[in-house]
């Protein structure tokens, strides 16, 4: 062969290479199978030039707003993508280095090749549609329009993360691709978007600010590879991912976007709301609207259409939004109504009320009552009114009239005792309860270790407020206010310093708060303590390795405490190994196993208490008969029921368990007289709580505090029989010690 003949042979393989790296929306074939381009080795070709184009459009789609470490089947799909086909943030395009002229023997990347397939049944294939484009997991193959297309390299995994090929996809979604020699980047341009990329760098940047992908960028047989969601989200392109198809599809619609939304219920004759929302994928400004249907008030209930579009800047109507509203007929207020077993009563004559309000969607979530004693020891007239409201906001009220005669029934005493329901207060002249002779009872104690976290109770700074080592039987009393001025955390850290693995079990719980009140997280933690010791709730194990720390009693840290806020936790734990426990309070941010070894040990406050506690359990049994006259049983009180005696062990001191909070009573009393109140009367202060009566919850009070001296809270009667009696009892955080069990012979009923 001639050299004439063997430089036009050369001649023609460069001109060839060069036509392998035209795009291939540029170069549809238009072919019954699928096939690739071939490729030519040649010698210094310079492939790429410095910011030179290799495709030109301007296509851009919403898309979600999720993070660009999130990986496709976590950002918007239809279905999960399957195990091991995540797709992280997108990167570059084609790694220049190999696209530009050397003086090693270079292959140009392959192009991707159309093949129209149309589809015998009319329908796009694959299910695609136009604006769509399918992408084919673990395939080179990607449909758009009903024509297939074929990648460099197929969509592939690496890492976990799914990676696509540049070119072939901005080739597709028509996006222009530059190369910068001078940063070695890739370049992508979607009208005023940037993306840039670099082969091996999980970095790149969007429109100058730098986000990071979960997978490096990386060229596989010069095809440049990047994980799909950095581009989807970068220019904001919605995709469905199809587990069962193995698909994932890329919307690519350039239509402006409307939407809107109206009230979630609407009656006829009601003014209807209407909130558009529209966008245009392209950036461009929301020139025209038009309404079908659409009307400010619908005079008749039924069944309405209506439908909304956008025109964008350049003429383009978006696809019409239609919403089926239902009107329903005028909502009717609820009817009030009540009425009384009699129309005249005697003072102190119990009267019975018998709510009859009704609404026409049985849809009452309120009722208030005005006036509504159970009895009046005044006579005259007496207006009572119910108010009732429905789910909609309407309400009724009524009104009626009752007489009281000058008659007496019951005195006010006698009435309070004998009606006065279980879980509700009444008043009295309680100066006499301490004259009141004492039941003597006699007590044990079993063993169950107190670790009591109150001091300080108002905690200011960060740092440990208990540290403690405990095995077996273990209770905590935990009960504490932020007044840091931020959002904290509580936790309590567990730590295994033995050479065996231990097991820590949590028995129930009873958690509160954050709550803005003391009293009312101190109640309902301890509610939720008797309700999860009768029900066997919150019961949980872990494991903890030899020098291993882990978190446990979790429910303290699921919500952030915030300034001023209070939380309140009960709960008993079982491990077969000593283990060290902190109880610490930080920033919400912070990682408690991080800091939890370096914070400092805070100080007491002075005032209340804290402090270790063996023997937490006192069983108090009395079988002598017990309310046939009046009689106490004082708790709390230092004298007939002894505080428990432990230490302090950050201060190194004694220490003394004022109030015995975190204590729990079992009391049984074998031989209570029939017709006997039992109720509760605090003596040191206000009381909110609750007791266990015969295995049932009693509230101390109903939504209501029991106040020092003269009020009594109920908690049991007995009838026509004596019987026994067993009271589960223990303070709650935030009340106030000492407090009296009273016994008294209830009046004859009349």
């Amino acid at each position: 062969m001639n050299l004439k003949k063997k430089l036009s042979i050369l001649t023609a393989l460069a001109v060839f290479q060069a036509f392998a790296a035209i795009p291939a929306n540029a170069l549809a074939a238009d072919q019954s199978d699928t096939t690739t381009a071939n490729t030519a080795n040649v010698k210094s070709v310079e492939v790429v030039k410095k910011e030179q184009t290799i495709s030109e459009s301007d296509v851009k789609s919403g898309s979600d707003t999720k993070s660009d470490t999130d990986a496709v089947e976590g950002t918007n799909p239809v279905t999960d993508v399957p195990t091991g086909t995540d797709v992280t943030p997108v990167d570059p395009v084609t790694d220049p280095a190999d696209e530009e002229g050397s003086e090693e023997e270079t292959t140009l990347p392959t192009t991707p090749v159309e093949v129209e397939q149309p589809s015998t049944s009319g329908q796009s294939v694959a299910g695609s549609k136009g604006g769509d484009l399918t992408l084919y997991m673990n395939s080179n193959k990607m449909v758009q329009d009903g024509k297939t297309y074929l990648a460099g390299q197929p969509m592939a995994v690496k890492n976990g993360v799914s990676y696509v090929a540049i070119r072939a996809l901005v080739d597709r979604v028509g996006y222009e691709v530059k190369y910068d020699n001078t940063t070695k980047e890739t370049i992508i341009i979607s009208g005023e978007d940037e993306l840039r990329f670099k082969t091996n760098s999980s970095i790149y940047t969007v429109n100058g600010k730098s986000r990071t992908m979960k997978g490096p960028a990386y060229q596989q047989k010069n095809t440049f590879m990047v994980p799909l969601t950095s581009i989807t989200q970068a220019l904001n392109i919605t995709y469905k991912v199809n587990q069962s198809a193995k698909t994932v599809v890329l919307n690519l619609s350039t239509k402006p976007v409307a939407s809107f939304t109206v009230q979630k219920e609407i009656f006829a004759g009601d003014t209807v709301t209407y909130n558009t929302k529209s966008s245009s994928p392209k950036g461009m400004d929301i020139v025209d609207e038009r309404w079908t249907g659409r009307q400010d008030s619908f005079d008749q209930p039924g069944t309405y259409t209506v439908t909304y579009a956008v025109q964008d800047s350049s003429g383009q109507w978006s696809d019409p939004y239609s919403v089926t509203i239902q009107v329903q007929k005028p909502n009717l207020p609820p009817v009030a109504m009540f009425m009384t077993d009699k129309e005249e009563y005697k003072m102190g004559e119990k009267i019975t009320y018998i709510d009859q309000s009704t609404d026409d969607e049985n849809a009452i979530v309120k009722t208030e009552w005005e006036n509504n004693a159970l009895a009046f020891f005044v006579p005259g007239p007496k207006t009572v009114t119910i108010t009732v409201t429905d789910k909609h906001g309407a309400s009724n009220s009524y009104t009626k009239t009752v007489n009281i005669t000058g008659e007496t029934l019951y005195t006010m005493s006698d009435f309070n005792q004998l009606f006065t329901p279980v879980g509700e207060k009444f008043s009295f002249d309680g100066s006499g309860v301490p004259s009141i002779e004492k039941i003597p009872f006699t007590y044990y104690d079993e063993p169950s270790l107190l670790i009591r976290s109150n001091s300080p109770e108002t905690v200011n700074t960060e740092g440990i407020v208990y540290k403690e080592s405990s095995f077996g039987q273990t209770r905590f009393m935990i009960h504490h206010v932020n007044n840091t001025g931020k959002n904290v955390k509580m936790y309590v850290v567990a730590t295994n310093n033995n050479a065996y693995t231990a097991s820590i079990e949590q028995q129930n719980m009873g958690f509160a708060g954050p709550s803005p009140i003391a009293t009312a997280a101190g109640k309902l933690s301890i509610d939720r303590w008797f309700q999860s010791i009768q029900n066997g709730t919150g019961q949980k194990k872990v494991y903890i390795q030899p020098g291993e720390s882990k978190l446990i009693l979790t429910e303290l840290s699921v919500l952030p405490m915030k300034q001023g806020q209070v939380i309140s936790l009960y709960s008993d734990v079982f491990s077969d190994y000593e283990l060290d426990y902190n109880i610490i309070m930080i920033d919400e941010n912070k990682d408690p196993m991080t800091v939890w070894s370096t914070l400092p040990v805070l100080d007491r406050d002075g005032v209340h208490n804290r402090g270790t506690y063996p023997n937490a359990t006192r069983i108090i049994t009395y079988d002598q008969e017990v309310g046939s006259k009046p009689a106490r049983l004082p708790l709390g009180d230092n004298a007939s029921d002894p505080n428990l005696v432990g230490t302090d062990p950050m201060a190194y001191t004694d220490a003394s368990n004022a109030g015995n909070f975190g204590v729990l009573y079992k009391i049984t009393l074998n031989n209570v007289a029939p017709r006997t109140l039992i109720s509760f009367n605090p003596r040191g202060g206000k009381y909110s709580g609750v007791a266990l009566v015969n295995g049932e919850v009693v509230q101390i009070s109903n939504g209501k505090s029991v106040s020092a001296p003269n009020e009594q809270s109920v908690l049991y009667r007995t009838g026509s029989y004596g019987q026994s009696v067993t009271i589960l009892f223990s303070a709650a955080p935030g009340s106030n010690l000492p407090v009296n069990l009273l016994f008294t012979p209830l009046p004859t009923e009349k």
